[in-house]
């Protein structure tokens, strides 16, 4: 142990005198030392920034390299389609967030380099539109453009979204998914492969082999998070060959800077924060017990009553002997026969037939049932403004991004609204989204709450991936790291000054082993 110990302290010091002396660190050999020693925390942090930087460069590096090696169409036309669209055809102002959303995606559209861009938005904040956007400049230059999503009623969602974005069916555009029947699939297939259609929405039925696009430009990856990297990938493959996509990634899930700039350093990230005029406030309360629960029902009722709609999300579809959970198929029959006997009820969850769930989401957008039950299908994507209250069974069985995206179901429209979340009175999660609607602190809470994980990647076990950093605690020093990696790869991008090379033979063997995506 000894002799191991004594080789570390050995080690070579990859980093310049010139950034030791900038940042105040000790070199290698120092801070190993005093790490050993218990002395202080001065050695973990001059070893944790080293790692913070290294992993800044290899992920700064990779957006650069990605960007040389791949060429896209550039769509540098003057907008004709998509400016009409805008001014003279959506339903509705626009934020200034979103066009100024807009206007960095056009940036980056009228490149000749691939768009990488992550737009992640606040629950309602309207990321839709700003995708609808970029799809249409992709038209207007006679390219396709695609949405994936994870999900079929996602998918369903975002398509009857976009036709209600675009009156009097502006563009061609049709939704592909694993339930679409086989005669319209091939025609699908065929309006795609020679540009007729030139645009879709689907799920990963989309990067089946059988599915081939004219000229694919514009790609939108909805909740990129739920798809694998080789399946994102596997999208951007459907371009012209030699060409490569340009892809919008988005996110209703904030996240924090300090993930941001440890696991998505690839991306360029446009933030929407501001919700569009009309948006009420939505009261959340923590409820436990028989009272509590007697006493959300009849707030319900009260809602019902008064024209309202109301949501109530299960954790099971079915009951189960090993997980004492609320199911979404027991607790549909109970409140029909007991608290909701005098109103419409229906089911919705992931193992219904596509036609029975479009049927009871049908049924309720249009306000003939007046409560739905559910399981997390209807997470994000749904959008009934008539809906006051979202009651949460077993809440503590879910994470706080999750639980503020099924909160952001209500609160739509132009009545203050209601969530309710049956869980224990002690959970920090559920006290935090009590005292929280602002979802860029509850992720920073989530964070705080439950490490950082990897978010990215082929590997996703949820292990850190760092020795020596500790986020979100070390975020100054990532901010720190992020800055230096910026300077030295400004002033030296291949690392090949007589300073840098001990960093760059550093940097060699970690980008020789998998990094994320």
């Amino acid at each position: 142990m000894r002799e191991h110990v004594d080789t570390a302290y050995d080690s070579v010091e990859p980093l310049p005198g010139r950034l030791r002396a900038a940042h105040k660190l000790p070199d290698r050999p120092g801070a190993l030392l005093a790490a050993h020693a218990g002395d202080g925390d001065e050695g973990r942090e001059r070893l944790a920034f080293e790692e913070l930087l290294l992993d800044q460069i290899v992920q700064l590096r990779l957006r650069n390299e990605t960007r040389k090696a791949l060429e896209a169409n550039p769509l540098d036309a003057l907008p004709t389609l998509s400016a009409t669209w805008l001014e003279h055809e959506l339903p509705f102002t626009p934020t200034d967030d979103q066009r100024n959303a807009m206007a960095e995606i056009d940036d980056d559209l009228a490149k000749p380099r691939p768009m990488q861009r992550l737009l992640m938005g606040e629950v309602g904040s309207g990321k839709t539109v700003v995708a609808l956007q970029a799809m249409l400049r992709a038209v207007e230059h006679g390219t396709q453009a695609a949405m994936m999503a994870p999900t079929e009623t996602l998918a369903e969602q975002h398509f009857a979204t976009l036709q209600a974005l675009m009156p009097g069916s502006l563009v061609p555009a049709a939704l592909l998914t694993g339930s679409t029947s086989a005669a319209r699939r091939r025609e699908i297939l065929g309006r795609l492969a020679t540009g007729e259609l030139p645009l879709v929405v689907g799920t990963h039925a989309l990067i089946e082999d059988t599915v081939e696009f004219h000229q694919l430009a514009v790609v939108v990856v909805d909740e990129q998070h739920r798809f694998g990297v080789d399946q994102r990938r596997a999208l951007d493959a459907k371009a012209p060959h030699g060409l490569a996509p340009h892809v919008l990634h988005m996110t209703a899930t904030p996240i924090p800077r300090t993930l941001r700039l440890a696991s998505f350093g690839a991306l360029d990230v446009t933030t929407l924060k501001q919700l569009p005029k009309g948006r009420q406030p939505i009261e959340t309360h923590v409820a436990d017990g028989e009272r509590a629960r007697s006493r959300a029902y009849e707030r319900i009722r009260e809602e019902l009553r008064a024209g309202r709609q109301a949501f109530i999300v299960c954790p099971l579809v079915e009951e189960s002997e090993l997980l004492q959970a609320r199911a979404a198929t027991a607790e549909y029959e109970r409140l029909k026969a007991t608290e909701l006997a005098d109103f419409d009820v229906v089911l919705l969850h992931g193992q219904m037939k596509s036609r029975e769930k479009a049927a009871a989401m049908e049924s309720f957008a249009a306000g003939n049932a007046d409560v739905l039950v559910a399981t997390t299908v209807i997470e994000v994507g749904i959008d009934v403004p008539n809906a006051t209250v979202m009651l949460v069974e077993d809440a503590e069985r879910y994470g706080i991004s999750q639980l503020h995206q099924l909160r952001g179901r209500v609160g739509r429209g132009e009545h203050p609204s209601l969530c309710l979340l049956f869980g224990p009175a002690d959970s920090a999660r559920l006290k935090a989204l009590a005292q929280h609607s602002d979802g860029f602190r509850l992720a920073e809470i989530d964070l705080e709450l439950r490490g950082e994980g990897e978010l990215t990647g082929t590997r996703q076990s949820g292990l850190a991936r760092f020795r020596f950093a500790r986020l979100p605690e070390d975020a100054p020093l990532l901010e720190r790291a992020h800055g230096a990696a910026l300077d030295l790869l400004a002033a030296d991008p291949d690392l090949a000054e007589p300073e840098h090379v001990l960093l760059a033979e550093r940097l060699a063997g970690i980008e020789a082993e998998p990094v994320a995506a």
